[in-house]
């Protein structure tokens, strides 16, 4: 095997953590390659002078777009939080066209995928994103395929993460693509990282909106969901934990979470289950009731449906293992 270019664009305000992952993912990789296989990583940016990170490191980049102009194996466009807002870079845009495509695989880490799409490389591609962002991601680019709650995606030759460590996870996949998944184990157990989600992971949690007030009317309903998630709750039953009336908890949903209460009360379902997967050897059917499924099919729906995998094939990426 030869040695692979990869080239990681940044630029002015870059995310820190979208840079230094990827770079870590294949220096550790390296650690373990004869020297004719490493991968050469390159910063490539606007020009040679020092920019700074969001977080105030400064970064130098080892490739100005005009000394870049050759053929790379992986490109990968950092994101940064003032990335999706921000204007278009027409050198950016111009050398991701000529050369980001020529290699063998792009692609973007974060909000990157706001410069791809600027560069007129996401029309009818699938893509992901951060999920604070995935909704202007699809409106911006309106024949993009945007995968709303990946942890990274892929498109042939184009790939892409969800945010900031996702790009670790990214990375992870692509060593495994070129060396097998036992050195990009290897590589996470180097990196301390504890388990490698491989894409049809949920980027977002629901159990993350539990960090609201519990003395608000949503608030006690998410709190009482998460405690006591093995009993059934129809929206007659969220709308008495509320004081209100169906309708309102209807609304109450959808205007504070952007989700229906079905949706909520199944996303932490499905939340619990995929934890429970990962961490033990329960039976499917003890995990199914454990999580308030009626049943290990209606779990098994609700896997396919949101995750495209079924629970035993869920357990099998993704199950935790001691080091």
């Amino acid at each position: 095997m030869a040695r692979r270019g990869v080239a990681l664009v940044i630029f002015e305000g870059v995310q820190a953590l979208d840079v230094a992952g990827p770079l870590d993912v294949f220096a550790a990789a390296n650690g373990f390659l004869p020297e004719e296989e490493h991968y050469d990583c390159a910063l490539v940016a606007g020009s040679t002078k020092p920019l700074r990170s969001s977080n105030g490191m400064r970064m130098v980049a080892d490739l100005s777009f005009d000394q870049a102009g050759r053929e790379f194996h992986t490109v990968l466009v950092a994101g940064g939080p003032t990335l999706a807002d921000g204007p278009d870079d027409e050198a950016m845009s111009s050398w991701l066209r000529e050369w980001g495509v020529a290699a063998q695989r792009y692609g973007s880490i974060c909000t990157g995928a706001f410069a791809l799409g600027r560069a007129g490389l996401l029309e009818g591609r699938t893509v992901t994103t951060h999920w604070l962002c995935s909704g202007q991601l699809a409106k911006e680019f309106p024949t993009a395929i945007v995968e709303h709650d990946r942890i990274h995606a892929r498109d042939g030759r184009l790939v892409s993460s969800a945010g900031v460590t996702a790009g670790i996870d990214l990375s992870l996949a692509l060593v495994s693509e070129d060396h097998g998944a036992a050195l990009s184990l290897a590589c996470a157990k180097a990196l301390v990282v504890v388990a490698q989600r491989q894409g049809g992971q949920s980027q977002f949690s629901p159990l993350l909106l539990s960090a609201g007030d519990t003395g608000t009317q949503l608030g006690k309903v998410q709190a009482y969901v998460m405690e006591h998630i093995g009993e059934a709750f129809p929206v007659d039953r969220l709308a008495e934990l509320a004081g209100v009336s169906p309708r309102s908890i209807a609304r109450l949903f959808v205007r504070e979470l952007k989700v229906t209460p079905h949706e909520f009360v199944e996303g932490v379902r499905l939340d619990r289950a995929r934890n429970l997967l990962e961490a033990s050897d329960l039976a499917l059917k003890a995990v199914a009731f454990d999580c308030g499924f009626a049943s290990p099919d209606q779990m098994r729906s609700a896997f396919q449906r949101r995750l495209n995998v079924t629970p035993q094939q869920y357990r099998g990426s993704f199950r935790t293992t001691a080091a």
